[in-house]
């Protein structure tokens, strides 16, 4: 069996609607992914609040509504910052501090701690997810998921490993398209998916593997 490597739902219907909620745990961190069927719109349906955050991987610009996190995004032509044993990383809003949603605000803080005081990270509240993938019922929310629950900072693990946590060991490309899908990179860390042969894979379409190569640098000091 292959194993990840250290580095350092039900559905309960009432008359009026179905509640969807999927718990994560780790360590001492807990989150529940919480949504009511009546809220699961897409995302042009939801009014997105946006706030952008200098970091040492650029500009990252994170959106979300009063129900959870859409999507954060990376510049892929980012110049990530170079470690300097002396100076830590700073990560700062820089548009879109004020009119945050309360969701938002935890992903901000979240992101910000991930930078400049990664070990705290596993105690932090996650934000809820509200992008419609984690409402659908298929393999890549599951992976997604499961990536997001079982896979913690430090560790990588193998395509092929999280097809048999996700449950179906067959599903090894199905992984590698769940990670090009996935709208919720650092949070949901399709970072820390490796190959079998310690590769380090593709990221955003391979134009991002400096930033893939930064990041689980970054999780190995």
């Amino acid at each position: 069996m292959v194993s990840v490597h250290s580095e350092a739902q039900g559905n309960r219907k009432s008359s009026t609607h179905a509640k969807h909620t999927v718990l994560l745990k780790g360590g001492s961190m807990e989150s529940r992914l919480h949504v009511k069927s009546s809220q699961m719109k897409n995302p042009s349906q939801c009014k997105l609040t946006r706030v952008t955050l200098l970091s040492p991987l650029g500009k990252i610009q994170a959106a979300g509504c009063g129900n959870g996190v859409h999507y954060i995004q990376l510049q892929e032509d980012a110049v990530p910052a170079e470690r300097n044993e002396m100076a830590s990383f700073a990560c700062v809003v820089c548009e879109g501090q004020e009119g945050m949603t309360a969701q938002l605000q935890l992903c901000t803080e979240w992101l910000q701690a991930y930078f400049c005081n990664p070990r705290t990270i596993e105690k932090l509240p996650l934000p809820a997810l509200h992008h419609p993938i984690f409402q659908e019922a298929t393999f890549t929310s599951r992976v997604l998921q499961t990536l997001l629950r079982d896979v913690k900072f430090g560790e990588t693990v193998s395509y092929k490993h999280l097809a048999e946590m996700a449950g179906n060991s067959k599903a090894v490309r199905a992984v590698g398209g769940a990670m090009r899908r996935n709208p919720i990179p650092l949070l949901v860390p399709c970072h820390r998916v490796i190959s079998c042969n310690g590769e380090i894979g593709n990221y955003m379409g391979g134009k991002g593997n400096h930033l893939k190569q930064w990041l689980l640098t970054h999780e190995k000091l």
